[in-house]
């Protein structure tokens, strides 16, 4: 089989960006509340999302579980025991809140990283979890039959948060 120059140089380019990235993701980093992050475990298949946009969810799940945990996934990951969009990225929390393991589900799911991706960019803009949530279902629930059994947001102060 013979491949041009180009094939051969994109392929080059893709491993190393995914070289890089699997360096940064494994470097120190401060975690929730304090320590640092363990690797993100990316599985033997070609990721659906950009390294970069995987990195940025799995970050922000660690650094915002009082989001994710009140938004919903529509992959069907229920069925593995997933409660909410959260449990796509975070396997584990130690007793002050630090993320000890990450779940591999979030590195292949493309719509766990589009819906983490939907609610990190909401919080970014200043939406609150309820507008985030409610804005998650609208856009998801009608296109999936089935979501992760997600509670509400919580109320604080005669409000949702």
């Amino acid at each position: 089989v013979r491949m041009s120059l180009r094939t051969i140089l994109n392929g080059v380019a893709v491993v190393c960006v995914l070289g890089l990235v699997s360096a940064v993701a494994l470097a120190q980093r401060p975690a929730v509340p304090g320590g640092t992050l363990p690797p993100i475990p990316y599985e033997s298949f070609q990721v659906p999302r950009s390294p970069d946009v995987i990195k940025a969810v799995y970050e922000f799940a660690a650094y915002h579980p009082e989001v994710l945990n009140y938004v919903p996934c529509y992959c069907g990951c229920e069925s593995i025991g997933h409660k909410a969009n959260h449990s796509c990225f975070v396997k584990s929390r130690d007793a002050q809140g630090r993320v000890t393991a990450f779940d591999s589900h979030g590195t292949g799911c493309t719509v766990c990283i589009d819906v983490a991706r939907d609610a990190m960019q909401m919080y970014n803009a200043g939406a609150s979890v309820k507008e985030i949530r409610a804005a998650i279902e609208m856009k998801w629930a009608p296109r999936f039959p089935s979501h992760t059994p997600t509670p509400a947001p919580p109320v604080v102060r005669g409000k949702t948060s």
